[in-house]
């Protein structure tokens, strides 16, 4: 059973999906006045360079687009381009744009290169390819792709859906059309509908949302999907605290990973890739070592895939099973990596065994990982380490404060939270207090170095207050 939580704060939407109350994936979205992928917009051309073959493209934002050049493209400066984003901004450089632009459904794409009707190679059934060519006509000035999902729907559920897709295939050229300046023509809620269009399915049963405007859109999407009950979320505490997410995400940040047989895996980030090390751990009793080996690395496969998912992993991923010498097993293995790793609609790779037994997998970059929202740069050690976010450990006193205010309306509350944070903290305490929703408490702070992140303790006697009024905080 698979389950969705959507939880949207002041500027920052996430999205946490569960499989059978596991926490398979998270997503975050900072809503930011930035360009974010997915979206569409009429650009113009501000400059070509043609020794890095890449053109500068005014998009309405403080930073210029950029764009790879192919030897077909033949741009000047000035000229209106309609553009997609795929890559946000980071740092100095602009987001990253092209000029063939799609319209995604969840059983087919419109796109603004080429023309006819192409079939997803994973549609392998030749009689469904023929009725699909057969039912659906083709576009003058628009190529269609029926995705993988199209293979076992009703046809004309794909043809509603590229009418609406044209629809708006043909709003957005005629904005681009008549606007003159840079601006979005397409793109509100990218995250929001890229989840609901690519991550529900048959398995999923319950959506849980905690803003009434995206209740309503979530209902708009079902439509006639009853079968998924969709619940409006509206308790003080986040839904992500209520529901046990926070702590997962919180635990996602240590490298070890325990395996119920007994092993581990460990999980490092290096310059070049990400490398994972599985360990026999505690798995040995009674057991020879080829078949302690066999039974770890099958189940750190699953595991593993989980990890990958979960925390967004992209790029090279390198993973040092326990030396086997059945191949066999080193089949199933690898079995187990890509049917785990079967819905995982970032394109995924996994390669063979090779001679050192070591498993190869590339996976394509799509969107933040939720820890570019929870992590920042730690100054206590020139940047070389990541800690927790002061805007994300807000978020988690907040949680306990509510907690504990809501059971027993407490008013004064005690918090120890570690030293790194005191310059940040002291810098603008109303802010803090603000975020943590404490502008009515009594709050006490300790910076202490003893301490991980924080700890909040509700001062219920007197006593308690008198033993730490030395702490309070007054602005």
């Amino acid at each position: 059973m698979r389950a969705i939580f959507i939880e949207r704060s002041e500027d920052i939407l996430r999205i946490a999906i569960k499989e059978n109350s596991e926490l398979t994936e998270c997503f975050v979205e900072e809503e930011t006045k930035e360009p974010l992928p997915g979206e569409i917009y009429k650009g113009i051309v501000k400059s070509i360079v043609p020794a890095i073959k890449c053109a500068f493209v005014d998009i309405g934002y403080e930073k210029n687009a950029f764009m790879s050049l192919s030897r077909e493209v033949r741009l000047k400066q000035g000229d209106e381009i309609v553009v997609e984003v795929i890559k946000e901004a980071i740092g100095d450089k602009g987001p990253k744009v092209i000029m063939d632009f799609s319209l995604p459904g969840k059983y087919s794409v419109i796109n603004s290169k080429g023309k006819g009707i192409n079939i997803s190679k994973r549609i392998e059934n030749e009689n469904r390819k023929a009725e699909l060519l057969k039912n659906i006509k083709s576009f003058e000035d628009a190529a269609i792709t029926i995705r993988t999902s199209g293979a076992y729907c009703e046809i004309e559920s794909i043809i509603n859906e590229l009418d609406e897709l044209y629809e708006e295939y043909k709003t957005i050229k005629q904005k681009a059309k008549y606007h003159k300046n840079p601006q979005k023509l397409y793109g509100d809620n990218p995250l929001l509908h890229k989840i609901l269009r690519d991550k529900m399915d048959k398995k999923t049963k319950k959506i849980y949302v905690n803003k009434e405007d995206d209740y309503k859109v979530v209902l708009k999407y079902l439509e006639e999907k009853q079968d998924i009950q969709v619940e409006l979320y509206d308790q003080k505490r986040t839904l992500f605290d209520f529901y046990g997410i926070e702590r997962e995400i919180l635990s996602l940040r240590h490298n070890k990973v325990s395996l119920n047989c007994g092993g581990y895996i460990v999980i490092d980030k290096t310059e070049a890739m990400h490398v994972i090390d599985v360990n026999s751990g505690k798995n040995t009793k009674g057991k020879n070592r080829e078949k302690t080996g066999e039974e770890t690395n099958k189940e750190a496969a699953k595991e593993i895939a989980r990890q990958i998912r979960v925390r967004n992993l992209a790029g090279i991923i390198l993973i040092d099973f326990i030396d086997i010498t059945s191949e066999e097993s080193k089949k199933e293995i690898l079995d187990i990596l890509r049917s785990e790793l079967e819905s995982d609609k970032n394109r995924t790779q996994v390669f063979p065994f090779t001679e050192l037994n070591l498993v190869q997998i590339s996976r394509k970059r799509s969107g933040r990982s939720i820890f570019d929202m929870i992590e920042e740069k730690c100054l206590t050690c020139n940047g070389m380490g990541e800690r927790l976010a002061l805007s994300y450990v807000s978020i988690l006193i907040r949680n306990d404060i509510i907690k504990f205010n809501g059971e027993n309306s407490i008013s004064d509350f005690y918090i120890q939270i570690n030293s790194q944070y005191e310059s940040l903290i002291k810098e603008d305490l109303f802010k803090f207090l603000t975020k943590i929703e404490a502008l009515d408490c009594n709050i006490y702070i300790n910076y202490v170095d003893e301490v991980e992140y924080f700890k909040v303790e509700p001062l219920l006697f007197k006593n308690q207050i008198e033993n730490v009024e030395k702490y309070l905080i007054t602005l």
